[in-house]
């Protein structure tokens, strides 16, 4: 696929006198999915949750498919077509699988607080379509307040699909999860992204998870660009070896892997 659907210029935030986000650009396509990482402090996070509308910028442009971002509401962007999952799950343990799926259909319907029926009686077999999707279906009458970590994750993500986003924001995606599980969740993404040609934004502390399923990197640091490319590029990038990494020995230790492969 060709083309712009998630484009930032020039996007700047300052938080009293520290900018935690200064001047950076960047554009992602439909199809991709891109890694934003950096170290502690770098404007991750902030970037992020620009992007998705919880902080407003101070300069600078976001565009969805050509339409303007900033100064929007989280759920106007929502509905616009950017879903969204959290470093930390966020279901209604006390809803059943298929039941979570359901409120996000309802609420992208506009029906959640205007009508009295039932989640149960709305959309079910859209909601257990979206559940095959992740590997879920077969749980979608458990609470999930029984499921395992793993499977919490995979019910977020048919969560964030409700709304059939273009553009997909990952924070933390694998956090807290086993290598295994990890690695299921993020070919799941992977799989999702080539069937749907949306594009995936995602924050990642694990570089193994990194190298095996970004097609894009950009590193920040200090609120700054300081690198972007594909991940064998940024591997042996010198800003970003000094910078984010340090000596580099734990980054190459862990990009090794895919060196190897290539």
């Amino acid at each position: 696929m060709t083309g712009t659907l998630l484009k930032v210029e020039n996007l700047g935030k300052s938080f009293g006198g520290v900018k935690a986000v200064d001047g950076i650009s960047f554009e992602l396509p439909p199809g991709e999915l891109l890694a934003l990482i950096g170290p502690n402090g770098a404007g991750k996070s902030t970037t992020f949750n620009m992007v998705n509308g919880q902080l407003k910028a101070d300069q600078g442009s976001i565009t969805l498919d050509g339409q303007e971002l900033v100064g929007r509401k989280p759920r106007e962007i929502w509905r616009m077509g950017v879903g969204r999952t959290f470093q930390i799950a966020e279901t209604f343990a006390s809803l059943t699988v298929v039941e979570n799926v359901q409120m996000a259909l309802l609420s992208h319907d506009r029906k959640l607080f205007s009508t009295w029926r039932r989640a149960a009686d709305h959309k079910r077999d859209e909601a257990l379509a979206l559940l095959d999707q992740v590997g879920m279906k077969s749980q979608a009458d458990r609470p999930c307040s029984v499921l395992a970590y793993g499977d919490v994750k995979r019910v977020e993500l048919a969560i964030a699909m409700a709304n059939s986003p273009k553009l997909l924001l990952m924070d933390e995606p694998t956090a807290g999860m086993a290598p295994k599980e990890r690695n299921s969740l993020m070919a799941l993404t992977k799989e999702l992204v080539i069937q749907r040609g949306m594009a995936v934004l995602f924050t990642e502390h694990s570089m193994d998870v990194v190298f095996a399923y970004a097609d894009r990197m950009i590193v920040l640091a200090r609120g700054r660009l300081i690198a972007q490319g594909k991940p064998l590029e940024i591997r042996d990038h010198p800003k970003v070896q000094e910078v984010y990494f340090g000596t580099g020995k734990t980054f190459e230790k862990k990009a090794a892997a895919v060196g190897e492969a290539a």
